[in-house]
């Protein structure tokens, strides 16, 4: 018990070893890694040979597509617009500009934000219209700038993510970025994905509309209304059923079914509406154009019209017995609403992509992807740098050993020191594979600088302790140990301190070095360098 007392940091040490070991190698260990290999069918090579290690490794290890795109949008800063206006002012915003409501934004003044703010986010606004109209409305904004809100970046983040996750881009990641001129630009990391395939998710906003268009204006003039939204819907779905074809079943909430119902009885669908010949464009030149039921045969037209990124998808009557079960409260007892896709060209990838971008939610702005400055690299290519990448380190390891070798010429004293360093490694790369951090060439770079760092400190405590006379007793060693231990910690501090700015700014793949140096550096002082003092006292301490 007391040589386990006196050689405790050994025994840390040993402990993290394997605890690593668990965490490199043990499949399921890991935080959001399944303990059965890929879930994703569609993933590359899923279900082949099972990696090795839990380590994730970025695109540059492992192929895939980086973009960096920014936001479009113009702002209106400083509007002093209220809570209670802001509905209204979309509104009034929108139909001045000739937009739909989803591409204007109202930011109205809260008790978290001083000011109010109004986006447009589309090319087709200039920043003198946008202006002109919040004018005619009474509204002086002070600056009309491109770019979108704060508010608008991070729902771009949380919608772009949840879009990723919901696809089979599962493996991607997102994050804002700030480049030189103020600019925010969203950068989205794909590994393993080429570029066509990301740039054709994010092309689309997924903005799913369900309109109700009937008689309901002045003089029997067609309105358009939006009867159903996604924060109406408690379940989605995509399935081919037989009778119905490709159709996404949308299950509604129970607190909105009612509601539903009532709307649509109030539109004059509560007996069923034939629509024969919808025209989305102008919507006043709508006609029956006849019905295949002879109960809608003298009806007046209307139409259920379904939209994905306002093109339309399918517009469709009402049946009698559906325009009856809105009527008689029978819908709210199974509120499930069939959009069906058949009339599509395709009609399975259509009702694939609108539950999709249900499921994801729409984007709160498009992505100019015009000015991707992103990058893609072949997954061929990458697997060959991870290759030379171990290589490298396996030489790092082998000049170091020869020079502490040529150094000191004792093996008691070479190999503890190589084998400590490398068990600062190992922990890094346990720490690393437990966190998912995706590994790039920059975060090899930091674990050689991590050897590097290691192998000095640890020679620095085997000059301070056999280059000062012999050591007799226990005081002697750790007077020499401690003196050795502040030059070490000083040079970790300084280290830390040097590293930290590149960390913390968006820096790119300097960031990852610094993380991956500042963190060995870390384990290193608080563990390995520790250990490497007991493994040395017990080697070279007089006990006579």
């Amino acid at each position: 018990m007391s040589t386990l007392r006196e050689n405790w940091r050994v025994a840390l040490l040993v402990v993290l070893l394997l605890t690593s070991a668990i965490a490199l190698f043990v499949p399921g260990v890991p935080p959001g890694t399944s303990a059965d290999g890929p879930t994703d069918e569609s993933a590359p090579e899923a279900g082949e040979a099972e990696q090795l290690t839990n380590l994730n490794y970025g695109i540059q290890l492992s192929g895939g597509t980086r973009l960096r795109a920014p936001i479009v949008g113009i702002t209106a800063e400083n509007v002093n617009v209220t809570q209670a206006d802001s509905t209204q002012l979309e509104q009034t915003v929108a139909d001045e500009l000739d937009l739909d409501t989803v591409d204007v934004r109202v930011r109205p003044i809260t008790s978290e934000r001083s000011t109010g703010a109004v986006e447009v986010v589309t090319k087709n606004v200039t920043h003198q219209e946008l202006r002109t109209a919040l004018e005619n409305n009474g509204y002086q904004p002070t600056t009309v700038r491109d770019g979108v809100t704060p508010e608008t970046r991070q729902q771009m983040v949380e919608a772009v993510d949840e879009k990723l996750r919901t696809s089979a881009l599962s493996g991607a990641s997102v994050q804002i970025v700030n480049v030189p001129g103020g600019q925010h630009f969203v950068s989205i990391t794909a590994p393993d994905r080429d570029r066509e395939e990301l740039v054709d998710l994010l092309n689309e906003r997924g903005t799913v509309k369900i309109y109700a268009v009937y008689p309901g204006g002045e003089n029997g003039t067609f309105v358009r209304e939006e009867v159903l939204k996604r924060s109406q819907m408690s379940d989605i779905s995509a399935a081919d059923r037989e009778g119905v074809g490709w159709a996404v079943y949308i299950t509604v909430s129970p607190d909105a079914a009612d509601e539903f119902s009532q709307r649509m009885v109030d539109a004059g669908f509560g007996d069923g509406a034939p629509c024969g010949n919808y025209n989305h464009s102008d919507i006043q030149q709508t006609t029956a154009g006849g019905s295949a039921d002879p109960a809608l045969a003298n009806d007046e037209p209307g139409c259920l019209v379904h939209t994905l990124n306002g093109e339309v998808v399918t517009a469709r009557g009402v049946t009698p017995g559906l325009g009856e079960s809105f009527a008689s409260g029978e819908f709210a007892n199974d509120p499930v609403y069939v959009m069906q896709t058949g009339s599509s060209e395709n009609p399975a990838e259509t009702a694939n992509k609108i539950e999709l971008n249900l499921r994801a939610g729409q984007l709160p702005a498009p992505l100019d992807l015009s000015e991707d400055s992103g990058s893609s690299l072949d997954p061929a290519l990458a697997e060959r740098f991870k290759q030379n990448s171990l290589l490298t380190g396996l030489l790092a390891v082998l000049a170091v050993s020869l020079v502490v070798y040529v150094r000191y010429k004792r093996v008691e004293v070479v190999v503890p020191m190589v084998v400590t360093a490398l068990s600062e490694v190992f922990i890094l790369l346990g720490f690393v594979a437990f966190v998912q951090y995706p590994l790039n060439l920059s975060h090899l770079a930091g674990f050689i600088a991590v050897i590097g760092t290691g192998v000095d400190d640890l020679i620095i405590i085997a000059d301070e302790i056999l280059q000062q006379g012999e050591v007799e007793t226990g005081r002697v060693f750790q007077s020499r140990f401690r003196k050795a231990f502040w030059v070490i910690g000083a040079a970790a501090a300084t280290t830390i301190m040097a590293m930290s700015p590149l960390m913390v700014l968006p820096l790119g793949d300097l960031s990852g070095f610094a993380i991956i140096t500042i963190v060995g550096v870390l384990i290193g002082v608080l563990v390995t360098r520790p250990a490497y003092g007991d493994i040395l006292r017990n080697l070279v301490l007089d006990e006579d």
